[in-house]
């Protein structure tokens, strides 16, 4: 099921955590926003709360996580958030925080999409603008691939590979929609190897991160007791930063996104080549069913 127009949340919703590389508290709201206000975050602990606008162009680091900033002011670690606004197709909404990191809650997107279902969701009177793909557009560097292809929908497929036992080569592809999101992505974690998670520690990072929070392996096994929500959770879990990540475009995309051992980094240097290509894509309303692009086979 596609979304045609403009959706935000019924009303305000709260909540609390830490932030994964902080360890701080962080006290967060989501409040509905107007037709064409986007996603937008606020620092309620700064003075005049400045905002910054959820957008590739805002993006300052992505070297742990997807960090934006402007004016001297950061918000980190958003690609969770903004892969359940995009997930379940909320296109505007004010997020309030008094730090500078989204609390990380459990590691995955899922905490996130039961507060937006908590607080409903609202279609509004305002028709989604789509990038939609007209010719591919493709980034490759030093074993790294994202490539975005023509297609009447918005489709994924990661292949990823780590020199680990439990993980090795594993590749995932889904059709985007809400259920989807909800049912195969969402609850994936992210997950980090032992020595990596000491390593950050000992240099002020990670401070928040714990068993709680992250997938952890050692060598060999997996440390948390519960073990894996799915088989493939690794891969699952590339798949939502993919889709936070792409988020951050303002606007859906209509096109099939392959991807191969890319991360934030990459993702964001596919997303500026993308936006710079304008011949290979347009962005326009897609009114209903019917107006969906049907690439050549």
């Amino acid at each position: 099921m596609m979304h045609f127009l403009q959706r935000t949340i019924s009303k305000l919703v709260s909540f609390s955590g830490v932030g994964v590389h902080s360890g701080k508290k962080v006290n967060l709201t989501i409040k509905p926003a107007p037709v064409n206000y986007g996603i937008k975050f606020v620092r309620t602990d700064l003075p005049d709360k400045p905002g910054v606008s959820a957008h590739f162009n805002m993006v300052v680091d992505t070297s742990l996580a997807t960090v934006i900033g402007y004016n001297g002011f950061i918000v980190s670690t958003i690609e969770h958030l903004m892969a359940s606004f995009a997930g379940f197709s909320i296109d505007n909404a004010i997020v309030e925080l008094d730090a500078y990191e989204v609390p990380i809650m459990d590691g995955s997107a899922g905490p996130f999409i039961s507060l937006i279902k908590a607080a409903g969701i609202e279609e509004q009177p305002g028709p989604r603008y789509f990038f939609v793909v007209k010719e591919p557009v493709e980034l490759e560097n030093d074993g790294k691939f994202v490539g975005v292809y023509p297609a009447s929908k918005f489709k994924i497929t990661c292949t990823i590979y780590y020199d680990h036992p439990l993980i090795r080569e594993q590749s995932y592809s889904i059709d985007m929609s809400d259920q989807v999101f909800e049912k195969e992505i969402c609850r994936a974690r992210t997950f980090g190897f032992l020595q990596e998670i000491e390593y950050l520690k000992k240099y002020g990072f990670a401070r928040g991160g714990s068993l709680e929070n992250v997938i952890v392996l050692d060598k060999k096994n997996i440390l948390n007791k519960d073990g894996l929500r799915f088989q493939d959770e690794f891969v699952r879990h590339k798949i939502l930063d993919c889709i936070g990540d792409f988020s951050l475009l303002g606007m859906p995309i209509l096109g099939h996104v392959i991807l191969n051992k890319s991360g934030h980094f990459f993702n964001h240097a596919f997303l500026k080549k993308f936006f710079r290509d304008k011949k290979s894509w347009e962005a326009r309303i897609i009114h209903d069913i019917n107006d969906l692009p049907r690439p050549r086979s």
